[in-house]
């Protein structure tokens, strides 16, 4: 059975985005070029350019499916606990997990703000997980489980907390730093709800 040009197209891209998704996250974006990506992808540099106008547009296309998987990792778990509070917590779990993989740490975390810069790595990261934590915060402020304040702020501040954690957990070596990161976590979250 014969593929349509459609199918076949959408083979190719999928084929270039796990082939370059796994060569980046081994090796890091710097180390890798177009031509290893489309020798181990089996195709040409046409057919890649068919699909990204080049490197650095194929990285993106890998960071926002990293960036997605986990943004899903987190909503799973969230939506599986019973309250606010509870899905707050495991969210946040979820995301620290999810970043300790790391596929996700040199994707997500290292090679995502160096390649894209600070900017658009920022508003990737709003479109996948950044939102969803400011609605979570807002949905604990508002039903007093949290002290009003600023969300946007509250925000940026948990998010940078758990993405510094999670770049220290890529360079640590204890067999417990991820247990001992969560219950940090635990207790930092903890120090938010209202007493």
């Amino acid at each position: 059975m014969t593929r349509t040009r459609v199918e076949q197209r959408e083979h190719t891209r999928r084929t270039l985005l796990a082939v370059s998704r796994r060569l980046f996250a081994s090796r890091g974006y710097g180390a890798v070029g177009l031509a290893e990506i489309v020798r181990e992808s089996g195709v040409t540099k046409g057919a890649l350019y068919h699909h990204f106008e080049g490197k650095a547009e194929l990285f993106r296309a890998v960071l926002n499916e990293v960036q997605q998987e986990v943004a899903a990792r987190v909503a799973a778990a969230a939506d599986a606990a019973d309250d606010p509070w509870s899905r707050l917590r495991a969210g946040c779990a979820a995301f620290v997990t999810a970043g300790a993989d790391p596929e996700v740490q040199r994707v997500m975390l290292i090679d995502g703000p160096a390649v894209l810069g600070w900017n658009e790595w920022r508003a990737i990261d709003e479109a996948n997980s950044a939102r969803h934590l400011a609605e979570a915060l807002a949905e604990l402020i508002e039903d007093g489980t949290i002290p009003a304040q600023p969300v946007a702020p509250l925000t940026r501040l948990l998010s940078g907390a758990m993405n510094e954690a999670v770049l220290w957990l890529a360079q640590s070596a204890g067999p417990d730093d991820l247990a001992d990161t969560l219950a940090a976590l635990s207790v930092l979250l903890e120090s938010l709800r209202r007493r």
